[in-house]
C-alpha cells in the first residue's frame, strides 16, 4: 500500500507542478517573456516541486485556520450562549456538516482518475492510502489551532485535543455509510452534485450551529463528551468496513467519468451553469428594440435575459423588504430593543460592504455575458475595436448599476427609516450620508466587477476559468468585505469614506478601462 501512495503522490505532484507553470505563464507580461518549452526546463520543475511539496504543507493548515477563524471563532462575541459552549456548539454541528459534504473519499479529482483509470492501480490500494494520508492531515492540520482557538474560548486542553479525532470519526462513519449505500443500490455518490436531501440536511445543521446559540441555547463540552464517545463506538466498525470493501474498482468507474472529472476542473459546475443559463434565455421572437447600434445590441440582450439578469434582482429587492417589514414588525412587538437598533445602525455601516458584495449580482452578470454572448463574439475581430469594446462597455455598466440599485435603494431607504423609527440621531447628515454610502457601495461593486471582466477576461472558449489574476482579485475581495464584520465605526465618518473611496475607484477604474480594456478583453488560450 505505501509503494501505491507514493506512486499516486508523484503523479500527484507532477500534475500540480505544471499547473504551477502555467499559473505562472499566465500571470500579466510575464506570460508574453516565458516560452511554452517551460515545461520541459530542469530547473523549473525543481523550483515547481519545491513550492508543490511547501503548497502541500500549507494546505495542511492554512484552510483549518481561515474555517476555525472566520466560521467560528470570529463569530463567538456575536451569539448569547456562553464562549465556551458556542465554540463547541458550532465546531460539533459543522464538523458533521462538512463530513456530509467532504469525506475526500467520493471527489472525482484528476489524479484519481489518471491513477484509476489510465495507469490502472490497484483501486483500494490506491483509495485507502490516499484516504487515510488525507485523515491523518486532518489531525495535524486541526490540532495547533484548535488548542489555540479552544484555549482561548476556555475550553478545556483536553477537549481541544479530541476535536480533530471528532472530525475524523465523522468523516469515517459519513465514508462507510456511503459506501454501504452503494453496497445496497449500486448508485455511487459524487461530491460534486449534492442531492436535494443532502442540501437540505446541511441548512438544517447550519441553521443549528449558527441559530441555535444566537437565541441562547448551545450544548456544552459535557454533552460533546458524549457525542464523541458515541463517534468512537460507531468509528470503529466503519474502519473495519471501508477496509474490507471490495468493489472500490467498480464504485470509481460510475464517479470517474470523463464528464465528472472534467466538469469539475470547468470552474466546476460549467457544463451545468451553461445549460441552465440557455435554458433561461427567452426565445421569444416578438422581442425588439428601438435603440441603434451597440445600444440596440445590448438593449436585446438585456430583454432576452431578463430572467438571469432583471427578475432575479427583483427577486432579492422582494425578499429583502420582505426582511425589513418582519423587522418593523417585530420592534413594534418588542419596543425595548429599539434602542439597541439605534446604536448598532449608528456603528455597523461596515457590516453593509458585506452585505451588499453578497446580493451584488457582478458575478451572475458578467458570467451571463460570456456564456451568452462574448465567448462567441469575441472570436470576431470587429467586436474587440476600440470603439466597439468601450460603447458596450458602456451600455453594460449602465445596465450592471441599474440591477444592483433595485435592492440597494430598498436597503438604503429601509436602513433611514429604521434609523428615524428606533430613536433617530441628532445630526441629520446622518441619514443622508446612510442613504449615500448604501448607493455608493451598490455602484463601487458594479464598477469593480465590471471592470475586472474587461480588464482580466478570465475565460476561454470553452468557459474555463484561466487566470490566475482574476481568481486573486476575487478572492481577495471577499476577504477585504468579510473583514469589514469585525469593524465597528461611527456611521458619518465611515460614510464619508466609503463615498470618497467609491468615487475615486470609480474614475480610475473607468479609466483604466478605457486605456487597456481593448488590448485586454480577448478570449484566453
Amino acid at each position: 500500500m505505501l509503494e501505491d501512495f507514493i506512486i499516486s503522490f508523484k503523479l500527484k505532484n507532477t500534475y500540480r507542478v505544471n499547473s504551477i507553470i502555467y499559473s505562472i505563464k499566465q500571470l500579466p507580461l510575464i506570460n508574453k517573456i516565458l516560452p511554452d518549452s517551460l515545461y520541459e526546463n530542469s530547473g523549473l520543475k525543481l523550483l515547481g516541486n519545491i513550492v508543490s511539496i511547501i503548497i502541500e504543507i500549507i494546505g495542511i493548515f492554512i484552510g483549518k485556520l481561515i474555517y476555525i477563524l472566520l466560521m467560528i471563532f470570529a463569530l463567538l462575541g456575536t451569539m448569547k450562549t456562553q464562549m465556551p459552549d458556542t465554540f463547541i456548539h458550532m465546531f460539533t454541528f459543522l464538523t458533521v456538516c462538512g463530513a456530509l459534504l467532504n469525506t475526500y473519499m467520493f471527489n472525482p479529482s484528476k489524479d484519481k482518475y489518471y491513477a484509476m483509470m489510465i495507469m490502472n492501480m490497484d483501486a483500494k490500494k490506491y483509495t485507502l492510502s490516499n484516504y487515510y494520508y488525507s485523515l491523518i492531515k486532518v489531525v495535524i492540520g486541526f490540532l495547533p489551532f484548535t488548542l489555540l482557538f479552544g484555549i482561548l474560548a476556555k475550553l478545556p486542553v483536553y477537549i481541544c485535543l479530541l476535536l480533530p479525532f471528532f472530525v475524523v470519526n465523522s468523516k469515517v462513519i459519513v465514508s462507510a455509510y456511503v459506501l454501504l449505500d452503494y453496497n445496497r443500490t449500486k448508485k455511487a455518490r459524487n461530491e460534486n452534485l449534492p442531492t436535494k436531501v443532502l442540501w437540505a440536511a446541511v441548512g438544517i445543521l447550519l441553521l443549528i450551529s449558527y441559530g441555535l446559540p444566537l437565541i441562547g441555547v448551545a450544548i456544552n463540552y459535557k454533552i460533546f463528551l458524549v457525542l464523541f464517545l458515541l463517534s468512537i463506538l460507531i468509528f470503529i466498525p466503519s474502519v473495519i468496513y471501508i477496509n474490507k470493501f471490495d468493489k472500490y474498482k467498480a464504485m470509481y468507474k460510475e464517479i470517474l467519468t470523463p464528464d465528472n472529472v472534467y466538469m469539475k476542473n470547468k470552474n466546476n459546475t460549467n457544463k451545468i451553469a451553461k445549460d441552465t443559463s440557455l435554458k433561461q434565455i427567452s426565445v421569444d421572437k416578438s422581442i425588439s428594440s428601438d435603440k441603434e447600434g451597440f445600444e440596440y445590441f445590448h438593449d436585446l440582450f438585456v430583454k432576452r435575459h431578463k430572467k438571469i439578469l432583471t427578475e432575479s434582482a427583483k427577486k432579492t429587492t422582494l425578499v429583502l423588504a420582505c426582511i425589513f417589514v418582519g423587522i418593523f414588525v417585530f420592534l413594534q412587538i418588542n419596543t425595548s430593543i429599539k434602542s439597541q437598533i439605534n446604536e448598532m445602525l449608528l456603528v455597523y455601516l461596515p457590516y453593509f460592504v458585506f452585505i451588499m458584495y453578497m446580493i451584488n449580482k457582478g458575478t451572475v452578470v458578467t458570467q451571463a455575458m460570456f456564456m451568452n454572448c462574448d465567448h462567441s463574439m469575441l472570436t470576431y475581430s470587429v467586436f474587440r475595436n476600440k470603439k466597439m469594446v468601450l460603447s458596450l462597455f458602456k451600455e453594460r455598466l449602465k445596465t450592471l448599476i441599474y440591477i444592483n440599485l433595485l435592492p440597494a435603494l430598498v436597503i438604503a431607504s429601509l436602513l433611514v427609516l429604521l434609523l428615524y423609527f428606533t430613536g433617530g440621531t441628532d445630526n441629520f447628515l446622518n441619514y443622508i450620508v446612510l442613504f449615500v454610502s448604501i448607493i455608493s457601495m451598490s455602484v463601487f461593486f458594479s464598477v469593480h466587477y465590471l471592470v475586472m471582466y474587461y480588464l482580466l477576461q478570465p475565460y476561454n472558449v470553452n468557459i474555463e476559468m484561466k487566470s490566475a489574476t482574476y481568481k486573486l482579485v476575487q478572492t481577495v475581495t471577499y476577504f477585504v468585505c468579510y473583514f469589514m464584520l469585525q469593524i465597528k465605526l461611527p456611521l458619518f465618518s465611515f460614510g464619508i469614506a466609503t463615498v470618497i473611496f467609491s468615487i475615486l475607484y470609480c474614475l480610475v477604474s473607468l479609466y483604466l478601462v478605457y486605456k487597456y480594456a481593448p488590448k485586454t478583453f480577448k478570449l484566453r488560450l
